[in-house]
């Protein structure tokens, strides 16, 4: 789109207090991309001693002329090379939180976490405009020191902080690429290293030992056994449709996804153990009643009942038998 700006002029308007206002004329009037409205005049916020009494008030005025000179050399600059984001203040008064909030609806709970985490630094206001480096610097130290949403009285893990961080910073790289910032603010931030931990997982023998306990939820046990059996994440469990199978080449089954984390299709293999712990096939979600808070309390109760004393969650589950054959016979006989 072609746009004819020739003159763009600062100019002084008389108000209240006995003071001038400067702004900026621009002829012919440009439209604003954004909202398609015709823009002639941009106030500047910068105002003159309309009658200065001494040297410092006429020196003071002339460093305020020579600030708005600055701005609309800038402004011709831009209008050359199209860029009219200078134009739109609907934008920057826009409320981030709100932003946020909706974006978590379209992903994991860690989100929330994030979300709810700004939310309190933020004491629950922010503005598209009030978003820059420094303000996601000091929300990286928050995070460093926050307490658990849950547990007020402990404080978040480092590999906690550091993961929301990323989260966070994933949302920033969102809202540049949806042109609701302005600049890529990653490019000033550091993440928040992490730190190497043991990673628990479950021996074959207690895996038996698992599908050999009753389990007060019987949709958390047969998804955790299925995880086992397949290494998928809860979030791609929680979604998994009975559309998502297929018949493989060699008759057994297979699935067919798109995982959640890394947004990328596959297909798997899977074994009839792990299909016939999804039940009786049907239409619609596959663990039916199956609830991502299910994985905490109950399932560590679960584990405490077969007599596992180690920190189990339910991501540890997917590490397990990925290095033993997934067609287990015994594991298959203990469940019946």
């Amino acid at each position: 789109m072609n746009h004819t700006c020739t003159k763009v002029t600062v100019r002084q308007r008389a108000i209240r207090n006995d003071r001038i206002s400067l702004y900026l004329d621009y002829y012919p009037a440009v439209r604003n991309p954004e909202t398609m409205q015709m823009s002639r005049r941009e106030y500047l916020g910068i105002y003159l001693y309309a009658h200065p009494k001494n040297e410092m008030e006429r020196a003071f005025n002339n460093e305020m002329l020579n600030k708005a000179e600055a701005i609309r050399c800038i402004r011709v600059q831009s209008l050359i090379n199209e860029e009219f984001g200078f134009l739109d203040k609907t934008k920057q008064k826009a409320d981030f939180l709100a932003y946020f909030k909706k974006m978590c609806r379209t992903k994991d709970e860690k989100w929330t976490f994030v979300y709810q985490h700004f939310y309190n630094f933020v004491k629950g206001k922010c503005t598209f405009g009030e978003v820059n480096v420094d303000l996601c610097k000091r929300f990286r130290e928050y995070l460093l020191n926050a307490k658990q949403l849950k547990h007020s009285d402990r404080p978040i893990s480092l590999n906690s902080a550091s993961g929301y961080y990323s989260t966070f910073r994933g949302l920033l790289k969102i809202a540049y690429r949806d042109k609701w910032i302005r600049e890529n603010i990653n490019d000033f931030l550091d993440k928040i290293e992490s730190e190497d931990v043991k990673k628990e997982y479950l021996t074959l023998d207690e895996v038996k030992l698992l599908a050999a306990t009753p389990c007060d939820i019987p949709v958390l046990k047969a998804a955790s056994l299925f995880a086992c059996l397949t290494g998928l994440r809860i979030s791609d469990i929680l979604k998994l449709q009975w559309e998502d199978f297929e018949i493989a080449p060699d008759q057994g089954y297979c699935l067919r996804i798109r995982t959640q984390k890394t947004q990328t299709e596959a297909t798997l293999p899977i074994s009839n153990e792990a299909y016939e712990l999804c039940g009786t096939p049907g239409t619609g979600k596959v663990f039916k009643g199956l609830q991502r808070s299910m994985t905490q309390h109950p399932l560590k109760k679960w584990i405490k009942k077969a007599g596992i004393n180690k920190h189990i969650s339910f991501h540890c589950f997917r590490h397990h038998l990925l290095s033993y054959s997934l067609k287990i016979s015994s594991l298959y006989e203990s469940l019946y």
